[in-house]
This record gives structure tokens, C-alpha cells and sequence, in this order.
């Protein structure tokens, strides 16, 4: 058995046009469909979905890799870089404003040259510290293999599977070299194709000593923001390989165990795209139905603290609200909390939840 960096034709992917043709065919109208969705909404309404798929794609893309970030964090870093005024933003840590770094950079910059130096501008971002957890790594630099050959492994220590094993580290300049010319160059494939084929081939590269899938993710996105020139986000393909993880790590291990005939992978990464593009219309669904809550409530005289927390529990509040997380998050007293959401109650916006007591929530009256 070799790896496909092991085959002598290694790189020269080739696939079933045929085989790929519908699946092509489709993905490409329900990418058309929600543009052209997306493109009846305006401005603000689409910087709104941008920023909640955005938010989708940077949370997921790090749970990918069994990293937990905070959705709160995320969407708060990507507002104050987008200018959307979200109703208060709170402090993100480092590791949260890399990786938002990376993806904004990825697809509002979609038109700028994918290089080396912008490879380790990306690689320096994700990684601050020069750890990855508790090892040092080389960072914004390749991957040395100072340990031995660089290998993708599961299971516990002593009984680890080996899924993957790396070209050497010496291999690497004229393979990332090799990846950059293809990925700028002049070639006729489909430009959602093409994002496919990007991903397989820099996770098998793995030129980093952590991070690639991530990367390789960002380089999918900047294609995909290509075929369609436009900066904006409104599917996340990383969200969709989250909820297929298994099918992912599946298919990608078998793919890099096979020939270079990769049409089973397109297949797969094409069904992935357009469940992306079906589950975009649930971040449609949410936008719009936000955009209808503030049409009819234009006219009620709210405070700031009331549109804040209001415009959170729209966001999705996690767990239940309660007159003491009002004024926490509001930095007000008990009682100005308790007044805020009575009044809300009164008018219909808001509702007493089953509990009573000290156990007394509240939630929207209707969205």
C-alpha cells in the first residue's frame, strides 16, 4: 500500500467527469439559489447572515480539530471586524482572534495570492503561543519531523492506529511550491472543484506541525469565495464536514490510501457542499425572522439594556433567562432588571416561563 505522495504520478489528481457531472450540476444551482437569495436581502441583512455563518464556520473548523472555542467570543471578534453593531461585545482570547484572523482573511481577501509568507502569516496566527496544547511546534515555518516521520494516529498510547503518514520534511518546499503554482495558476477546472481538490491535496502535503485541516479549510473557503466572487459567507462547508465527521476522516483516509483517480472524494466533498448550502437556509430562516421581530417592535420605546438582552435571546441565549443574568449581563441592580422585564412582559414581547421563585425564566414572546 503507498500513499498518494508516494505514487509516481503523484500530483496529477484525475477524476470521472462523467461520475461528477450531476452532483456538479446540482451543487452549483443551490449555490446560485441562495445568492441570488442573498442578494434580494440588503446590506444589512446579509452582514448579518455573513456574521452568523462566519461564526458557525470558525467554531466548527476548531471543534474539527477537538478545540472548543466560545460561539460568544467568535461572534463578538467577527462583529467588531466587520463593524456590525451586535448590542455589546465581550473580550475574545488570543486563540479566538487567530482564528478568526485566518478565515477573514481567507475570504475577504479571496482575491489576493495564496503564498508562503501568507501560508505562515496564517499558521503564526492560529498558533501565538508556539504551542500546540502543551508542545512547542515550529511555527510559520514547515514541519522539521525532528521525531520521526509525521504521522496521523488515533487510539490510546501503545495501541495508536496510524491513518496517514506525510511526504518527509525535506520534500516540502517544492510540494508546497507545487500546490501554490496549481492553485494561482491558469487551470480550466470548476472553481468548486477546485476547492475540493485544494483540500485533499494540502492535508496530504500536511506541511505544518499542527493545523493543516484548519488551513486546508481556509484555502477551500477562499476557493469557493472565488467561484463566486464575493467576500461575503453565507454557508459554511466546515459546519457541514462537522456534522459528517466520521464520513470525512472516512473517505479522507481512503482517498489518501488509494490511486490518484479522486472521484470518490469529489463525490463526497460535493454532496458536502450542497448540505451546506441546505442547512445556509436555517441562518437565512434566523435572520429574517430577527429582521421581522424588530419590524414589528419598531415603535416600543426600549432602553438599551432591554434591546441588548432582547437582541441576545434572538441571537440564541444559552439556558434560561433569569433576572439575576439580566443584570449580570446588563451591569445593572436586581430591581432595574426585574423593572426591564416586566415592562416587556406587560407589552406581550417577552413571557414567564412554567417555574416560579427564585427558578423564574423568561423568553421570547413569539419570534
Amino acid at each position: 500500500m503507498k500513499y498518494l505522495w508516494q505514487l509516481a504520478e503523484w500530483p496529477k489528481f484525475h477524476w470521472d467527469k462523467a461520475r461528477l457531472a450531476e452532483s456538479l450540476a446540482e451543487a452549483r444551482h443551490r449555490q446560485g439559489l441562495l445568492l441570488g437569495q442573498m442578494r434580494a436581502l440588503g446590506f444589512k441583512l446579509r452582514e448579518e447572515a455573513s456574521l452568523e455563518t462566519l461564526t458557525a464556520d470558525v467554531v466548527k473548523t476548531s471543534e474539527i480539530e477537538g478545540e472548543r472555542l466560545s460561539a460568544a467570543q467568535v461572534r463578538s471578534s467577527i462583529a467588531r471586524r466587520l463593524g456590525v453593531d451586535i448590542g455589546g461585545l465581550v473580550h475574545s482570547d488570543r486563540n479566538v482572534e487567530g482564528i478568526v484572523e485566518v478565515a477573514l482573511d481567507a475570504t475577504r481577501n479571496f482575491d489576493a495570492p495564496l503564498t508562503i509568507e501568507r501560508l505562515f502569516d496564517w499558521h503564526a496566527s492560529l498558533f501565538p503561543t508556539g504551542r500546540s496544547g502543551m508542545k512547542r511546534i515550529s511555527v510559520a515555518g514547515w514541519r522539521r519531523d525532528a521525531t520521526g516521520p509525521m504521522e496521523v494516529v488515533s487510539g490510546p498510547m501503545g495501541k495508536e492506529k496510524v491513518h496517514f503518514v506525510a511526504p518527509p520534511a525535506k520534500r516540502l518546499d517544492q510540494e508546497v511550491k507545487a500546490f501554490l503554482n496549481w492553485f494561482e495558476g491558469n487551470n480550466t477546472i470548476d472553481a468548486v472543484l477546485k476547492a475540493g481538490v485544494a483540500h485533499l491535496w494540502f492535508v496530504t502535503i500536511h506541511p505544518f506541525d499542527d493545523g493543516n485541516g484548519r488551513i486546508a479549510r481556509a484555502i477551500a473557503d477562499m476557493a469557493l469565495a472565488r467561484s463566486e466572487q464575493n467576500s461575503q459567507r453565507f454557508y459554511s462547508v466546515s459546519s457541514q464536514i462537522g456534522i459528517e465527521r466520521d464520513s470525512y476522516y472516512d473517505i479522507l483516509e481512503r482517498t489518501q490510501k488509494n490511486s490518484l483517480d479522486i472521484t470518490r472524494w469529489l463525490l463526497w466533498f460535493l454532496a458536502c457542499f450542497s448540505g451546506a448550502i441546505s442547512n445556509a437556509q436555517q441562518t437565512l430562516e434566523s435572520v429574517m425572522s430577527k429582521a421581522r421581530f424588530w419590524e414589528k417592535h419598531a415603535s416600543q420605546p426600549l432602553n438599551q439594556r432591554q434591546i441588548k438582552l432582547l437582541n441576545k435571546l434572538l441571537d440564541g441565549f444559552e439556558g434560561k433567562l433569569t433576572t439575576g443574568k439580566w443584570a449580570n449581563i446588563a451591569k445593572c441592580s436586581q430591581d432595574t432588571a426585574y423593572r426591564d422585564i416586566l415592562d416587556l412582559v406587560d407589552r406581550g414581547v417577552l413571557k414567564r416561563n412554567n417555574s416560579r421563585g427564585r427558578s423564574t425564566s423568561y423568553s421570547l414572546a413569539e419570534v
